[in-house]
């Protein structure tokens, strides 16, 4: 335990001072105790003495005192607080070639539409990470709870040149290996969520990164969009063919226990997280407890209250 603002204990200076006086003043009580041989008549005259009792309410309201203090100065404490670890990484494809109209508006607005649909459907307590690829891939947004800044970085996504398929992969395998401290020894329940067109045309090779997700247990769904006859224009006026890969994204999908879907919507999707089960880890974070010191010097107030009252017919 550790406290947040040590400054209020010198408080306890003056309560260990009361303390002490308390402590002196009962020692003088005795030593000026009245003398009285005939021993028998006094214990008819003398009331009967409160003895241990007489002490119950002080001891009450100096522990109150303690308690308030500690709590000013607000203590923490190490607290394990759970957390779910299932992640979900969607991989978007942002190649030149996913600017093709053949699926509408554009391939690439269309999955761009799904994941945000996807991510909208996903349960709050799941984290989901971004892995944008063209020429080379890169974690765009790692694991994280936080809706909306998945959504904000799917907004502000735009195509490039290339088509990393297998760096992609790899790229959301190891987002996931570094979701925690706990990753490495006990890896959380994870998908992989790719949309693409399929072709891959730059970076380690797709069976290459399928036998590394397939080693993490990690299933890769794919997503394909487009269609044989897709094409895109370039700045000089040519139009360049640009057919969709179906089979390569469906040997992926099959190679790593995943789901192949042809342009599917978010909703299609639902599957992959109803199936990706359950993992709840801990990490520890810093709690203020000064509410139970609190509340422990309330209890200590009532008990020299009600003693005091009890046994004495006053308040301390």
């Amino acid at each position: 335990m550790s406290l947040a603002s040590p400054g209020w204990l010198v408080l306890l200076v003056p309560l260990a001072a009361l303390v002490v006086a308390y402590v002196v003043m009962q020692a003088r009580r005795g030593r000026y105790a009245v003398r009285f041989t005939n021993v028998d008549l006094l214990d008819k005259v003398m009331p009967r003495r409160p003895g241990w009792r007489r002490h119950v309410p002080a001891t009450a309201f100096c522990a109150m005192a303690g308690l308030l203090i500690v709590g000013f100065a607000r203590p923490t404490a190490e607290t394990e607080v759970p957390r779910e670890r299932a992640t979900i990484m969607v991989a978007l494809d942002v190649s030149a070639s996913m600017r093709a109209t053949d699926v509408q508006p554009s391939r690439f607005t269309a999955a761009q539409d799904a994941a945000q649909t996807f991510v909208t459907e996903l349960p709050e307590r799941f984290n989901v990470g971004l892995v944008t690829f063209s020429g080379t891939s890169t974690v765009a947004l790692p694991p994280t709870t936080d809706r909306e800044a998945m959504r904000r970085a799917l907004d502000r996504l735009d195509t490039r040149q290339g088509t990393a398929i297998g760096e992609a992969v790899f790229s959301s395998a190891e987002a996931i290996r570094t979701l925690d401290e706990q990753a490495e020894r006990e890896p959380p329940p994870a998908h992989v969520v790719l949309l693409s067109d399929g072709q891959n045309t730059t970076g380690r090779a797709t069976p290459a990164a399928a036998e590394e997700a397939a080693a993490a247990g990690i299933p890769v769904s794919t997503i394909a969009y487009g269609t044989e006859g897709g094409t895109i224009d370039l700045a000089s006026g040519q139009s360049v063919p640009v057919p969709v890969d179906a089979p390569a994204l469906e040997e992926l999908a099959t190679a790593t226990g995943g789901a192949f879907h042809e342009a599917a919507s978010g909703e299609e999707l639902q599957a992959v997280y109803e199936d990706i089960g359950s993992s709840v880890g801990y990490r520890t974070e810093e709690r203020e407890i000064w509410q139970w010191f609190v509340a422990a010097a309330l209890i200590a107030a009532l008990l020299a209250a009600a003693t005091s009252l009890l046994w004495f017919s006053r308040l301390p």
